[in-house]
This record gives structure tokens, sequence and C-alpha cells, in this order.
């Protein structure tokens, strides 16, 4: 099997093989694939235990990776591993991040600014509205809101980043082609078109109740803040705000009543410490909007992938042709091409007659490659 992938879907598969086993593994025998086809004596020196590697050696020999594969494939959903340059790189800092991310959708650049809004499923008419002009606001600055697709704070959360045009991520407690809850199915459909469905869980498997809480260190790994707007004493939001404590991302819950049996949670995490929410300007000013609206126009005109970056190094403020382009990069015609009109498009480089072509500016010691 030449795709490496099979191999970290595989042992997504392995009851007992999560992030600190998989890491164990791949430090040991150096490759997932290598891995996957070791004995069972290998695996128990790699510290397995036999419960587990039983576990491993029955899906090895049940389940036809390739088969996996072309059902994921077939289903549009896309897989991101640890190895995987759009593996999200504030999910990649912390503790223990998923190896693999199944996803529908898309990621950005952009969404690694980002911002969790989560809460009760009993919303009240005010968690409702603290919800939504808390993600219009965020996603007309630009900002990225993840949540749970669950029914309350979750749902009218993504729905109001979703009418103000901005970008919402959905962290689900089952595989990304099983959308729960089944009332949601539409909206799901809205996140792909302006975000991602993501999960660490295999598609086809179903929403179990021990399935949600740790899907919340995805929501709050994800974000740079995590909000709480309405939440009971016992919700599942109080583990996402613990995720986020763990993680060093700000949390901030919104006050309510002290009567509110919504808002003992939110009042509690005030009290012990969170950030209280008075308007959406509070979390903006947490995360530095100015700071990021700057950061993401530089990032415009760096280079997006080798191709843009070998060019880079290769033109100057002097006008080049584009055959002495070719020369020098040695790369096909029509990836030169193709790059080069994409790098003009972003303000990167000017095309100057004859198919001469020069950098806009020198870049900057900040991102020299």
């Amino acid at each position: 099997m030449d795709n490496p992938k099979l191999y970290w879907i595989g042992f997504n598969l392995v009851k007992g093989i999560g992030s600190v086993r998989f890491k164990a593994l791949l430090d040991f025998f150096g490759s997932p694939a290598i891995a996957w086809q070791a004995p069972g004596e290998a695996l128990l020196n790699a510290g397995l235990s036999p419960k587990i590697i039983e576990n491993l050696q029955k899906i090895r020999s049940q389940v036809s990776l390739e088969q996996v594969w072309n059902r994921i494939q077939a289903q549009g959903i896309e897989v991101l591993t640890w190895d995987d340059p759009t593996y999200p790189p504030m999910l990649k800092e912390i503790d223990q991040p998923p190896p693999v991310l199944y996803m529908r959708g898309s990621l950005q650049t952009t969404d690694e600014w980002a911002v969790a809004i989560v809460g009760t499923r009993r919303v009240t008419p005010y968690g409702r509205q603290v919800a939504e002009e808390i993600a219009n606001a965020l996603a007309q600055s630009g900002i990225t809101v993840v949540s749970g697709l669950a029914i309350g704070v979750d749902t009218f959360a993504h729905q109001a980043a979703i009418r103000a045009g901005g970008r919402t991520l959905a962290v689900l407690g089952s595989g990304v082609d099983v959308i729960y809850p089944h009332s949601n199915r539409r909206l799901a459909d809205e996140i792909i078109g302006q975000g991602a469905l993501l999960s660490d869980y295999a598609p086809g498997t179903g929403p179990e109740a021990t399935n949600f809480p740790p899907r919340n260190r995805i929501i709050s790994g994800l974000a740079r803040a995590v909000v709480v707007v309405e939440a009971g004493e016992t919700s599942g939001a109080l583990i996402t705000a613990s995720f986020a404590n763990e993680q060093g991302r700000d949390v901030f819950a919104v006050p309510g009543s002290i009567y509110g049996p919504q808002s003992k949670g939110t009042n509690r995490l005030i009290q012990q410490g969170a950030a209280p929410l008075l308007s959406p300007q509070d979390v903006l000013e947490a995360i530095n909007v100015t700071m990021i609206v700057e950061h993401k126009a530089a990032r415009v005109n760096l280079p997006a992938d080798a191709t843009e970056a070998a060019l880079h190094k290769i033109l100057s403020l002097e006008p080049m042709h584009v055959d002495e382009i070719l020369q020098q990069s040695n790369l096909p015609v029509e990836k030169v091409s193709a790059a080069l009109t994409m790098m003009e498009l972003k303000g990167m480089v000017r095309q100057v007659g004859g198919m001469h072509y020069t950098l806009i500016r020198e870049p900057s010691e900040d991102y020299k490659i």
C-alpha cells in the first residue's frame, strides 16, 4: 500500500490507540506503515498491552484499509494527519492532539484565528441573543466561529456566523458523515460551504454519549478563546472550558441570573476566575483583532506552497524573463505559469511586459524563504 494515510486510518480504528500510544509507536518504529505490519512481540516491546495488540490484530485481519479509503474518498471526506501542512496548527499545539482528523469542507489559514462559542442545549431567549450577537461580531471581524453543532447555543452560533458571511467549524462527536442531531443536517451542509465539519472519529461512527466529552478538547484546541454562553451545573460546555484552561486558552463566561439554572455553570466559572463577558468587544480585545488583521494582510504576501517559495527566491526587483525563471526553477512550465498568475493576483509579483516579472517588493527579514 503506497498511501501512508491508510496506516494512520488503520490505527485510528483500533480501540485503545489514541494520541499517546500512537506517538509511542511512531517513536519506536519510525513510521505508521512499519508499526502496522509489526509482529505481536515487537508491538509488546513498543509498549502496547496484550489486549490492545489483540484489537490491532483483529482490525488488521478483518478490515481492508484500501476499501475504507475508497469509501472515505467516495464521500468527499478529507483525511488530515500530523504530517499534513493543512492540519490546524492551533490544535497541533495542544497536549495529545488527535493523530487523524476527518473533514468535510475546507480549512483556511484564517481559521487559525478562531473563537469557540459553546453552551447549553436548553438555551433561553437571553442566551440565544447573546450567542448570536457574539458570533455575528466575530464573523464580521474575520474571526472563525467554532462550536459543536448541538441544539441550542451551538446551533445559534453557527447560524449567526453563516448569516454574517463568516466562517464556522463544527466538531462532531460522530463521524463527519453521521450528522447529529438530525435536525441540523441542513445547517451541516451550510457549514461545509462556509467552513468545515471535523471529527477524530472514523466515518460511520454513531453519536455515542461517551464520544462527546473527548471531542470538546478539539473545540477548545482549535480556538484562541472559548466563550461559554449558558451552562447548567453539569453541562458539557464546562468540560470544554476545563480543556481550554489546560490548553492555555482564554475562557469567557456570560453572567446570568443567580436564579436561572442555565446560568449556574457560567456564574460558577466567573467565580473560579473566568473573565465575565459583558460585550463581544471583550473577546475581540482579548485576541487582539488589530494584530490579527495586520497578520492576515502580511500572510497574503507570503508564498503559499513550495512552487511559490521557489519562484520567490529566484525573482527580484529586476525584471526577469519567464524563460530564465523556468531555467532557474527547473519546474514544469504549467506549474510556473499557474504560480506566477496566482502570485500576481496576490500582489506578490508584477508582469512588466514582454513576459518579464519582478517582485512587488523585497521580502522582509520576517518572511524570507
